[in-house]
């Protein structure tokens, strides 16, 4: 992959948590904090972890420094979970066009609340970045379901569609 093509990557994703917040703006509040099932419990519990894990990757490869994982109970509507995800989305807009293709080779040590240290490429961390929030994407869309509100589809089809019908 090339520089670009993260930026496209990362563009899809951004696009498909805007499908998904609209979806959970007809949430109440305490539906979107409620324990319904998976590893993280809430909707809001699962986006707040996916998030800060996108920025914490932004960061360990250059990006805008995060700081120390977002805790959930610092966002405890659905509107301020969509302005952190706008915050950390402007924070990929704003890095990844500065990357080059030359830049995805670097290596990049890191580690885990003292685990051990781990060696991965730019590429590698946010291919891996972007995967991760697809997949908890996903969780959130079915945890969404279970609480009787259907997302409807953000798959990457209808992304590449909306985009080629625009170009």
């Amino acid at each position: 992959m090339t520089a670009k093509d993260f930026q496209e990557l990362y563009d899809y994703g951004y696009w498909a948590n805007r499908k998904l917040f609209d979806a959970l703006s007809h949430l109440t509040d305490e539906a979107f904090t409620r324990s319904v099932a998976g590893s993280y419990g809430s909707i809001r519990n699962t986006l707040v972890h996916a998030i800060s894990a996108e920025w914490g990757w932004l960061d360990r490869c250059g990006g805008p420094e995060r700081g120390t994982r977002l805790n959930p109970d610092d966002y405890p509507t659905v509107q301020s979970v969509v302005e952190l995800s706008r915050k950390v989305e402007g924070y990929g807009r704003d890095f990844l066009p500065t990357l080059t293709d030359a830049d995805l080779s670097r290596v990049v040590q890191f580690s885990f609340a003292g685990s051990e240290s781990y060696s991965m490429t730019v590429a590698q961390i946010l291919r891996h970045a972007a995967v991760h929030s697809t997949h908890h994407r996903g969780q959130a869309a079915l945890l969404c379901r279970m609480l009787g509100h259907a997302p409807g589809s953000f798959d990457a089809l209808f992304f590449y569609a909306e985009n080629a019908a625009l170009h």
